[in-house]
């Protein structure tokens, strides 16, 4: 039949493109038959459609079957070993031997005696085997132990749910077996990888390949970790150089670049006011120009109506309806570049001022990997070349080095008094704002 032959749209499309190719003359059936003509394409592609809708019916209405039964409390598919399918009820109850066996084996496994092979062995000798009579493997075993179903409940799309057979096992006597089965799995041991924080942010500025480290003894005894070039791109010159080494010239460059607490804290009340200022002013803008897209809205409710009166000509009305409605765009996209244009430069310049106290933080800091994901966040081309670290940072955090090279008094933390000076002042904040 038709049905049977495609009840996808995939294979219906391709059947009736070999039609199209004369790659299939003709289609016969009990019930039905095809000649390549119009009508008979017609008349395929009409019972293509049909099979179609009998194939996603038959879906809707077993899965509709299925949630009933799921409500019912009764099991879906074949019965797990343990119980019998009840043709009758439709449901499945416990085995009469079968399932002593269920519970003879959780018995034995709870005592924490057994292994999953001893007991396969077990189940083996009580007529529990594969199909080919081999005891069962060490995954059957374990979905065996793990099995919800023996405690009544009903599995549907990996959620269990009540069941109104009778359950074989006992609530407790299966949770002793959940614990044994938790206090013999162990996560599986892997080989502990070294600890190189710095690996993978820097190059060689010789040779442009990646760094990498090892582990060094020293005369002493004593272990430290030196970062070289990898010499992966040819004859490479680098020296090794030590940790602690790398870091401190890290820190220093960080330090250029940082603003103290007092200093960040003033600019970013400096940059909060700002916002709130602006905020209060554009607020009046942006309620004339609400107003303005309400008018426009309103002009062109009234054009409607004189239009739908028979006031003015259809051409008039078809002309000034094009200009009212060019005008409202673009005074809601005028709006909306508004609304956006406020907010560009707050969050990137708040941003910035963060960064640079998290760099005074790191430049004491004794966290490198906190230090390393610093780097490469605020960093460009970071290069280790004669045991000395670099990297470029953008043009604001270039703003805060020259700045921090023509001040000549110290942090603010540094002092006994937390108020700025004046001189202080005119470094963060340059044009007096």
């Amino acid at each position: 039949m038709s049905d049977r032959l495609a009840r996808n749209s995939i294979d219906g499309g391709r059947i009736i493109y070999a039609v199209d190719q004369k790659q299939i003359v003709s289609l016969r059936f009990p019930t039905f038959w095809f000649e390549p003509t119009p009508q008979g394409l017609f008349m395929l592609q009409v019972a293509f459609g049909q099979s179609k809708y009998y194939s996603d019916n038959l879906t809707q209405n077993v899965k509709r079957g299925m949630r009933q039964k799921i409500r019912r409390g009764e099991w879906l598919t074949k019965a797990p070993f343990g119980y019998v399918n009840n043709r009758t009820t439709r449901n499945i109850e416990p085995h009469p031997t079968h399932s002593k066996v269920i519970v003879r084996a959780f018995k034995e496994y709870a005592k924490g005696t057994y292994s999953y092979e001893a007991l396969a062995d077990f189940l083996a000798l009580h007529g529990v085997t594969t199909g080919k009579g081999t005891p069962l493997g060490k995954a059957s075993i374990k979905r065996m132990l793990t099995n919800r179903a023996y405690l009544g409940f009903v599995k549907y799309k990996d959620e269990w749910f009540d069941g109104s057979f009778a359950p074989i096992l006992s609530p407790k006597l299966f949770e002793a077996v959940q614990k044994v089965l938790s206090a013999r799995e162990r996560p599986r041991t892997r080989k502990a990888s070294h600890d190189f924080p710095f690996v993978g942010t820097f190059r060689c500025g010789e040779c442009q390949s990646m760094i990498t480290a090892q582990w060094a003894t020293g005369k002493s005894g004593g272990r430290y970790r030196y970062y070289r070039c990898t010499k992966k791109k040819g004859t490479c010159s680098q020296r090794y150089v030590r940790e602690e080494a790398l870091a401190d010239q890290i820190k220093e460059q960080l330090q250029s670049i940082s603003l103290c607490d007092e200093w960040t804290a003033y600019m970013l009340d400096k940059v909060e006011n700002m916002n709130r200022e602006e905020n209060h002013s554009s607020q009046s803008v942006a309620e004339n120009l609400a107003k303005d897209i309400k008018a426009s809205e309103a002009r062109l409710e009234k054009l409607v109506s004189a239009f739908i009166d028979d006031d003015i000509p259809k051409d008039i009305y078809l002309k000034k309806k094009d200009e009212i409605m060019r005008a409202t765009l673009a005074l809601k996209q005028e709006k909306k570049d508004f609304r956006q244009q406020g907010k560009n430069w707050v969050e990137p310049l708040r941003e910035w001022i963060l960064d640079t106290k998290q760099a005074n933080f790191l430049s004491s800091s004794a966290d490198f990997h906190e230090i390393s994901s610093f780097v490469k966040k605020v960093g460009t081309n970071p290069l280790v070349r004669d045991k000395s670290a670099h990297f470029t940072v953008p043009a604001p955090f270039q703003f805060v080095a020259g700045r921090r090279a023509l001040s000549s008094f110290p942090a603010p933390s540094a002092r006994a008094g937390s108020v700025l000076t004046a001189e202080e002042v005119s470094i963060c904040d340059p044009d007096g704002i």
